[in-house]
């Protein structure tokens, strides 16, 4: 008896060929403009680089950039520690903030899309060169904190603290343009959960409160990571960085050049994925279920 040969189904690999033949300008395009630079200044990093009338001439100097980073460089190190510092009183408040107005914009009122763009527009508007001049002017702090009783306050308790609070104030204003971004991935989580489970818990007894941290927040635990490491990494690309003007400062520097300048950027990336690591630590499911 003939075994009837079983035909294999192509459609799926099809579909798969056709997804990457639509992808691949974008992949073609990161892999010439973004992974190939990215991985050359690893190699830029252990060269002396300079520009002459020639071009760019290159001679190894093993590890002497890195030493010149850690060693010999008094700027690099404290605008590591300054960024580490602007990034964990930062990212924070950007995410809890962008979760609260997330939540209310989440509720049935009157006019709920205009409030929704209203809180989306400064992003679209204000572009960062925008808001850089704006900081400059000053027209983005609401005042001299320092002088209010409620500062006062806190500063008999506790001096940092006081200086957290002085310095989301002073720049309250890029606080809630960070938040534009944010608000929408999380508004978006807000609205895929299935409002049957809150039904449920209403029935079972549980208020408004016992639902946000039995289910709102482990159901949007996924999108608030993503919005942390993107409040991350746009932080870190924002001229508000000590390092962003450091690094692009070296590029024709005499002294460093731009393998100085691809040691400080490779330093730089390290931490910013320290940091992204740290967010994942931290929004890690500890309950032995399926990781978020």
């Amino acid at each position: 008896m003939k075994r009837r040969k079983v035909k294999k189904d192509v459609k799926p690999a099809k579909q798969n060929a056709m997804g990457y033949l639509f992808m691949s300008p974008w992949i073609i395009g990161f892999l010439i403009f973004t992974a190939f630079p990215f991985v050359y200044t690893l190699y830029l990093s252990f060269f002396q680089v300079t520009l002459t009338v020639r071009g760019w001439e290159l001679v190894w100097n093993y590890y002497d950039n890195y030493a010149s980073t850690f060693l010999r460089n008094v700027e690099f190190v404290p605008g590591i520690i300054s960024f580490i510092m602007y990034v964990l009183i930062y990212a924070p408040t950007i995410i809890i903030l962008s979760f609260i107005l997330a939540v209310m914009l989440n509720q049935k009122f009157r006019f709920r899309a205009l409030f929704r763009l209203v809180y989306f527009l400064p992003v679209i508007i204000m572009s960062g060169s925008v808001m850089q001049q704006l900081m400059q002017t000053g027209t983005t702090s609401p005042g001299e904190v320092e002088n209010s009783l409620i500062f006062s306050i806190v500063a008999n308790y506790s001096q940092p603290i006081a200086y957290v609070i002085n310095f989301l104030f002073e720049n309250f204003a890029l606080v809630l343009w960070f938040t534009g971004v944010p608000i929408i991935l999380i508004l978006n989580g807000l609205q895929k959960i299935d409002s049957s489970l809150y039904s449920a818990a209403q029935i079972d007894g549980a208020n408004a409160w016992q639902s946000m941290w039995k289910i709102t927040i482990p159901l949007i635990k996924p999108i608030v990571l993503i919005a942390m490491i993107f409040t991350i990494v746009q932080l870190g690309i924002y001229d508000l960085n000590p390092l962003h003007g450091m690094i692009q400062g070296t590029i024709f520097n005499i002294t460093g050049g731009l393998g100085l300048a691809s040691t400080f950027a490779w330093v730089y990336t390290f931490v910013v994925l320290t940091l992204v690591g740290f967010a994942l630590l931290i929004f890690k499911d500890r309950t032995g279920g399926e990781k978020f």
